[in-house]
């Protein structure tokens, strides 16, 4: 650790000078630790790896609150291993405990601009221009330069959504990266994916209307109606849809109707005024 320009032991003496004036010039990461505490000892290899891989885009300062006593309690400090993160001479994040490497990674990526990450913004802004050979160039280009940035794979999928082959899209999604299970983005794009996969050979959402007049209980014409109305941006029309559908064919599509109701509360982000009012809709026809 002596050795390391990225990491460095802190004490009252040098606090203000190493972390709170260090802050102004790049992210400082604060490992409050102790010799007993045997998840500080879990912890303190990944850091001290991920502040070697990261070659100076943060500081990582380590702080032993058995020497330091006042400085922790200075700072909140209950429980051990905290690690917090100081900018601008603030700390502004933080968490607690013996974090697996991916989830602290994800951590430091709410922080800290890694030149992959930027890489990939031009990759999303080609792709809005429509430029896609210029985004594949790019997202090759940060995959090459970064290939431990699971950001990569989401930019892959946008890719093949955007090529339009939202089946080659949905493959990758069978292989996501476990850091990325939970991800928001990749939860609204793989939802997003879903539906447009099901309009593929479908008929227009006009036929499909005709289809349902004649007959309101053709489930296949009910799923793909409300799929369209995703895509269409008619987030209401298509839960009524699939609440309806989950009422009266609950094993259409190995439990289509409640997926894609799930897969819509994804898209729009998992809390609004619609999602609270379906869900309690879908619970209440659940049980």
């Amino acid at each position: 650790m002596n050795d390391s320009p990225h990491i460095a032991a802190v004490t009252a003496a040098n606090f203000e000078r190493v972390v709170i004036q260090g802050s102004f010039e790049r992210p400082v990461l604060v490992d409050f630790w102790a010799d007993w505490c045997a998840p500080c000892r879990q912890l303190m290899p990944i850091l001290s790896r991920l502040a070697e891989e990261f070659n100076g885009q943060f500081f990582l300062a380590k702080v032993d609150t058995e020497s330091e006593q006042a400085l922790a309690a200075q700072f909140g400090i209950r429980s051990l291993p905290t690690v917090q993160l100081f900018k601008e001479g603030q700390a502004v994040d933080q968490f607690m405990g013996a974090l697996p490497e991916g989830q602290v990674r994800e951590f430091l990526s709410r922080h800290i601009s890694r030149a992959s990450d930027r890489l990939l913004d031009q990759a999303r802004q080609a792709m809005t221009n429509g430029d896609l050979t210029g985004a594949k160039t790019l997202i090759e280009r940060a995959e090459r330069d970064d290939p431990d940035n699971s950001r990569v794979f989401i930019a892959q999928v946008q890719l093949k959504a955007a090529e339009g082959d939202a089946e080659a899209a949905l493959a990758l999604l069978e292989h996501t990266p476990l850091d990325l299970a939970n991800d928001p983005e990749l939860s609204a794009l793989r939802g997003r994916l879903s539906f447009s996969a099901a309009v593929s050979g479908a008929p227009p959402a006009d036929a499909l209307k005709a289809a349902l007049e004649a007959n309101p209980s053709d489930s296949e014409a009910r799923y793909q109606l409300a799929a369209h109305q995703v895509l269409a941006g008619d987030n209401e029309a298509a839960l009524e849809n699939l609440l309806t559908l989950l009422k009266r064919d609950r094993q259409y599509g190995d439990d289509a109707a409640r997926k894609g109701m799930v897969a819509i509360f994804d898209l729009l982000g998992g809390s609004s005024e619609l999602v609270s009012r379906y869900r309690a809709k879908m619970l209440s026809s659940l049980y």
